[in-house]
């Protein structure tokens, strides 16, 4: 569970009053903004729904998505899933079953889009975001806030998980704020510095053939040093040693590690093809009741393990990996997220 501070601190930031295209904050003739406000009356609909936000010169956008068995009084937990370089909020809606999953968790989802389909997470990471020196920690922040102002969040239990450079944000975020519950990244890595981060709960998930941000720190195939029009710096730390920096950050004991093999799949599958996907899995429980994890799958390359994939033309013309079959990255996830 997140340190009192970071309740605190969502809960003020949820309070502060909002200038949202088409949302105002709600009237009230004496305010005190000292104190956390009541919990939102339901204004987002139920369902998928598109959202326009201004944040310093910019005109952002992001989507939500509310189950409709959700509560109507009982504060709501909130999960950010933040899309990879050249995705988009509704892309990532459409392809990691994120709406299905808060169907049955009863949660609320935000899908916040990246300007130019990037994010900025550190020196020169990454495509226009980077460039533009766009503020994406500020961004999400205000996501949160508008959404605060349509529904009643529990601010104890609001979480953040992205793939490849929407990973690398969860990371920034998790380095940068003290917003979050939990944070699990995806194919991701930490770009710049990290001095300072508040305790929290970390899972990682990472293929150990990923080409895009390899496992073992080295630069990914399309890191250009973070220069140009498109800049790509894709030269984060080891993964290992990622997870044990966050290990230190919140104080963990020694993890313990054990390894699963997936069954074979339907339709004959020897099983040859499943045991090169050895699924792996690091954990440390932490003071605090926080765990740092690291799951790893052996083989699997850049992608969102368990999502349905782009077509098999798609993966030839733009040299892209298959997502793994060895994991369900979505409901594991989740299933973190529930626990913390």
């Amino acid at each position: 569970m997140p340190t009192p501070v970071a309740s605190r601190a969502l809960a003020l930031l949820m309070s502060a009053t909002l200038l949202v295209s088409g949302c105002s904050a709600p009237t009230d003739p004496t305010p005190d903004p000292s104190q956390p406000q009541p919990p939102t009356a339901w204004q987002i609909p139920v369902g998928s729904t598109a959202h326009e936000l201004r944040v310093g010169d910019l005109d952002r956008t992001y989507r939500t998505y509310r189950p409709k068995n959700l509560s109507e009084t009982r504060p709501a937990p909130l999960v950010l899933v933040l899309h990879g370089g050249a995705g988009s909020g509704r892309q990532a809606e459409n392809s990691y079953g994120w709406d299905a999953q808060a169907d049955t968790g009863g949660f609320l989802v935000a899908y916040p889009d990246g300007v130019g389909r990037s994010w900025n997470v550190g020196p020169g990471c990454c495509g226009p975001a980077a460039r533009d020196d766009v503020d994406d920690v500020a961004f999400v922040k205000s996501v949160i806030a508008a959404v605060s102002q349509g529904a009643p969040l529990d601010p104890a239990r609001v979480y953040v998980t992205g793939i490849s450079n929407g990973g690398m944000l969860a990371y920034r975020l998790a380095c940068d704020t003290t917003l979050f519950a939990a944070a699990a990244p995806v194919s991701g890595t930490l770009i710049g510095d990290c001095p300072r981060p508040a305790p929290l709960s970390i899972l990682h998930i990472h293929g150990t053939a990923d080409r895009s941000v390899p496992f073992d720190g080295s630069p990914g195939k399309r890191h250009n040093g973070g220069t140009g029009r498109i800049p790509l710096n894709l030269d984060g730390p080891a993964v290992p040693d990622l997870i044990a920096s966050w290990r230190a950050t919140d104080n963990c004991p020694a993890p313990t590690s054990t390894a699963s093999t997936p069954p074979p799949a339907k339709g004959g599958d020897t099983g040859e093809e499943s045991a090169k996907e050895v699924v792996t899995r690091l954990t440390a429980d932490c003071p605090g009741g926080r765990t740092v994890e690291l799951i790893t799958i052996a083989g699997a390359g850049h992608q969102w393990p368990g999502a349905p994939g782009p077509s098999q033309a798609a993966i030839d013309l733009l040299d892209l990996d298959p997502p793994s079959t060895a994991l369900a990255a979505t409901p594991t996830i989740w299933q973190f997220f529930a626990n913390h």
